[in-house]
């Protein structure tokens, strides 16, 4: 077997370099796998402007690069490989990627979401020869020529903002009622004021047409069905992003669009997984809640490394059978209740093993083993739970139960 890390993170943007960061000073072995090396979607930006600390005139790549040097400096190893393949069954868990088999402890999702496409006819013949998906990329192919912006998201009208400084024209196509955009309304007042910026409303594009290159596209007003011809050098599509989730399927929970399902902590429906960025469900996609999600599942996933090895190491592995107590610290009775418990352990002169366990702080046992209700006794024995009893006993019943127990 390879060199298990402590934590693998799969992707290489903001949500996985901010876990890179954190996990670096947390002293975890760590490793980042990515394609490409680093960067995400957010390398394509232009231009970053509402991340905290960084303002006007920060770009894209700019911003990645200063991330993944932050990273490297707290010893996160960067590898470019691509993943085909997981294992997270196992343990340690399993990734496959085109160069090399990785294996972690611990693993951080964070592999990102790509453009999607709008799926008329030319789009894919036309890729490349005018039809991008990346103002940053291509910007500078199109000074002073006219181009096609499709979408009126926040990214669609900042990248039409951003194309203003190399094209003559921007005209952007929106399927709303004049006036409507989806974007943010700052962001919208400044394209609405933008004298490069045209709008056709209350349109879709039809088909993206040229002999080679692209010259024009054929719009259909919704309102009146109407087709017509608008010349074009370049189409620049931006209506939203898939989760590159698909690698994933029958690993963990993901939702109707391919989305990670996770929980506040970014645990998801696989023990010791957890996804970061924009491939899980949320309300917010931007540079800022990627690093936010990716400090998060870091903390979560070192947490739970601790308490799962220190429980191998306690009782998975213990020679003995070992008597778990399971109380909060908010119930005084279920902490006597613990300390009773430990008391009868004590006297057994040393054939029994004993672990209190506060379960308000230890999600990972609560979780794994399904303890709702409190006080909670549990019996470990080769390894393997071997019973359970929940609710209060008198001394005799406790000693009772653990004899029949182990």
């Amino acid at each position: 077997m390879s060199e298990v890390y402590d934590l693998l993170i799969l992707g290489g943007g903001p949500g996985g370099m901010a876990a890179g960061i954190y996990a670096g000073r947390a002293k975890m072995k760590t490793a980042l796998v990515d394609k490409k090396g680093y960067g995400g979607q957010a390398i394509t930006t232009a231009e970053v402007e509402n991340y905290p600390g960084f303002g006007r005139g920060t770009t894209g790549p700019g911003l990645m690069e200063a991330m993944a040097r932050h990273a490297e400096s707290f010893d996160c190893e960067f590898i470019r490989d691509e993943i085909v393949e997981v294992d997270f069954a196992g343990s340690p868990k399993k990734i496959t990627g085109r160069k090399d088999t990785y294996f972690g402890k611990v693993i951080i999702l964070a592999p990102g979401a790509e453009y999607r496409e709008m799926g008329v006819k030319g789009e894919k013949r036309l890729r490349g020869k005018g039809v991008s998906y990346c103002a940053t990329c291509d910007a500078e192919f199109f000074e002073e020529l006219d181009v096609v912006v499709v979408g009126s998201g926040d990214a669609a009208i900042e990248e039409a903002m951003f194309l203003t400084k190399f094209a003559e024209t921007v005209t952007v196509i929106v399927l709303h009622d004049q006036g409507v955009v989806d974007a943010n309304q700052v962001s919208a007042e400044r394209a609405f004021a933008n004298p490069r910026i045209k709008w056709i409303w209350n349109s879709v594009v039809e088909s993206i047409n040229g002999d080679g290159i692209v010259e024009n596209v054929t719009l259909k007003n919704l309102k009146t069905g109407e087709l017509s011809d608008y010349p074009t050098n370049g189409v620049f599509i931006f209506i939203g992003t898939i989760p590159k989730t698909e690698f994933l399927k029958g690993q963990v929970e993901l939702d109707e669009q391919g989305y990670i399902i996770t929980d506040n902590k970014m645990q998801t429906s696989m023990e010791g997984v957890y996804a970061a960025g924009d491939c899980r469900v949320k309300y917010l996609r931007q540079v800022i809640t990627a690093a936010a999600d990716g400090a998060i599942a870091t903390m979560a996933a070192e947490k739970y490394l601790h308490e799962s090895e220190g429980f191998e190491k306690q009782v998975v592995k213990a020679v003995k059978p070992v008597v778990l107590a399971y109380y909060t610290p908010c119930d005084l009775k279920s902490l006597e209740y613990a300390g009773m418990v430990e008391q009868i352990v004590k006297d057994s002169k040393g054939s029994l093993g004993f672990l209190k366990i506060d379960a308000s702080r230890n999600e990972l046992l609560t979780r794994r083993y399904q303890i709702s209700a409190l006080p909670c006794l549990q019996v470990f024995k080769e390894g393997k739970a071997a019973a359970v009893q929940a609710g209060m006993m008198d001394k005799v019943q406790v000693k009772d139960w653990i004899n029949k127990s182990v």
